[in-house]
């Protein structure tokens, strides 16, 4: 059996007053050796240069490998050509191709005459101009934009025929939907490996956020844990890493090829669950 992938997603801070603490929740990470360690990008091109600089200092200076995410929905090919062009000054080798959230300031004129309308456009117009690994998004339980989860699988499909070499899944709380998905993406011809995306909730005001971004659904063994703990941070705190732990450690006995950790910048979490499942 090949080695599952242990990863990590970081984001850049809002404010640059806060930078520095991106780099040390990176090296705080860097700590468990993960096999990746992935950088957001905000809507539209927002932070750019911010993942620029933490995804060079992962590869660089903390020589683990790095994946810059790139969003295409508010950027023309020029902007990506130029962003393009800083990853590689900056050796950064994987890029996660994504349309991205439509900007709250994009017109409807400027969205609907965009030069990127979906992740493939993006996907094409990496494969003719660069030569960076090229790793998509997927979807358990259906992006909250698509018609079906039939067409979120022949999009995928679409991705791996253009180039995309792995997937990262939106985050989901109950392994089931992951199993059902996976056997229906190889069903329809997709073998390349599906990270799974793991996002820890640990505390209640979390899963709010979580849902309304995303639209995982909540099982009730999660929404039980916020209705017993969710009033105490701490027994919160404790209750939500191990519901993780055990979905991560479900999907290595079910054979997942890699699980990838929404840290949301708090590594003391991200270290406690990989230390659980690795032991």
């Amino acid at each position: 059996m090949s080695k599952v992938q242990i990863s990590m997603e970081i984001f850049p801070p809002k404010k640059d007053s806060e930078f520095s603490s991106a780099f040390r929740v990176a090296k705080e990470l860097s700590e468990i050796n993960p096999d990746f360690i992935s950088v957001t990008y905000g809507a539209g091109g927002s932070r750019s240069k911010s993942t620029v600089e933490i995804a060079s200092y992962i590869q660089n200076e903390l020589h683990i490998p790095s994946m810059a995410h790139l969003t295409c929905v508010g950027s023309t090919k020029d902007d990506i050509g130029r962003l393009c062009e800083e990853f590689k000054k900056h050796s950064i080798p994987h890029v996660l191709a994504l349309r991205g959230d439509r900007p709250k300031d994009m017109s409807d004129e400027q969205y609907n005459s965009r030069e990127f309308t979906y992740a493939s456009n993006l996907v094409d117009f990496l494969k003719a101009h660069t030569d960076f690994e090229i790793w998509g998004a997927c979807y358990p339980e259906k992006h909250f934009e698509s018609f079906s989860k039939e067409s979120d699988l022949m999009h995928m499909k679409e991705k791996q025929d253009k180039g995309v070499t792995q997937f990262i899944t939106q985050m989901f709380f109950d392994n089931d939907f992951f199993y059902d998905f996976r056997e229906k993406a190889a069903r329809k011809g997709i073998t390349a490996p599906i990270h799974a995306g793991i996002m820890p909730i640990t505390s209640a005001g979390q899963i709010g956020r979580s849902i309304s971004l995303s639209g995982s659904s909540v099982p009730k063994a999660l929404s039980d844990i916020i209705a017993n703990y969710g009033e105490n941070p701490e027994d919160m705190y404790k209750a939500g890493i191990d519901y993780a732990v055990r979905q991560c450690s479900d999907l290595l006995l079910n054979g997942v090829d890699g699980i990838h950790i929404y840290t949301m910048n708090k590594p003391d979490v991200a270290k406690q669950i990989v230390r659980s499942i690795l032991s």
